[in-house]
């Protein structure tokens, strides 16, 4: 499988931009997928923040195992890290993040009335990696549709203000990725889920780990939505040629590239079902093999 990497120069503006006007803020909102909680947080936005309260916001939890979001929400309190698991399009997204917001900066808040100073709306910086859902979730927290919203990374291009009530302000920043993933599998992931994009990596390679994946954790998902056989998947049959019979199966003769596009989509789509890609327990695995 080929490295995927993704770092233009828009890109490399956009976390200079992000360092810049870290100062303004009070909280970082980071926005990361349900999906690959861990694999979709930026390291140069934890490290721009230094010592800035940071919120992880899951992200397109509907499309994610509700089981193993709420593995993911107990993994981040454990180790002290403010987190929202939420559907971006609820009716009380906004009153929800403001509170934690304040809940968080309760300290901060209360020195400066002791102070003297007036009571202000909490200024916060949204981050998060390309087409992670930020623009619909901002869009609901300002009730207004003033951010473009798109099914496809880069739809944001540039930092704007936004008021979402008087306790609450919003600094919406573009997606970014960073210079280099940590590993290979971290970068299929973001692909996958639609963070990289489509143009440039290569479909079958994404779609074959894909098929890895489900083959091993959502077999009977797979099995329907593809009206496969038991022979169709037996072990050993390779995942290339198991792509090769999901083709044929679609219609699509011997194009397997259109299948692994086919394959991407449906998966991100959530048609075959509500799908986690990583756990808590692959991170304790992971350091465990270190």
């Amino acid at each position: 499988m080929a490295t995927i990497q993704w770092f233009p120069g828009h890109m490399a503006k956009a976390l200079r931009q992000i360092r810049e006007q870290m100062s303004l803020v009070d909280i970082v909102f980071e926005l990361v997928d349900a999906r690959i909680p861990y694999s979709s947080q930026n390291p140069e936005v934890a490290r721009a923040a230094g010592d800035k309260p940071r919120l992880l916001i899951l992200t397109k939890t509907d499309l994610a195992d509700p089981q193993v979001t709420q593995e993911w929400l107990n993994f981040f309190a454990h180790h002290d890290q403010p987190v929202l698991a939420l559907d971006s399009r609820g009716r009380n997204v906004a009153k929800v993040v403001t509170q934690k917001a304040q809940s968080i900066l309760v300290d901060k808040l209360a020195a400066e009335q002791a102070k003297g100073m007036k009571k202000r709306a909490i200024r916060a910086m949204c981050v998060g990696v390309p087409n992670v859902g930020k623009s619909t979730l901002l869009n609901h927290l300002v009730k207004k549709n003033v951010a473009a919203t798109g099914n496809r990374p880069g739809v944001t291009t540039g930092q704007q203000w936004l008021r979402s009530s008087a306790q609450l302000e919003l600094l919406d920043t573009p997606g970014v990725l960073w210079p280099k993933f940590a590993t290979e599998r971290q970068g299929t992931l973001l692909a996958l889920t639609g963070a990289i994009k489509d143009s440039l990596f290569a479909k079958d390679d994404v779609a074959l780990f894909a098929l890895h994946y489900l083959r091993k954790h959502r077999l009977a998902e797979l099995m329907s939505r593809y009206r496969l056989s038991k022979a169709d998947v037996d072990e050993t049959v390779s995942d290339p040629d198991l792509l090769l019979t999901i083709t044929q199966k679609m219609g699509f003769r011997d194009d397997y590239d259109r299948a692994s596009e086919r394959l991407i989509f449906e998966l991100r789509k959530g048609k075959l079902g509500k799908i986690s890609l990583e756990t808590p327990a692959d991170l304790e695995t992971k350091h465990e093999n270190d």
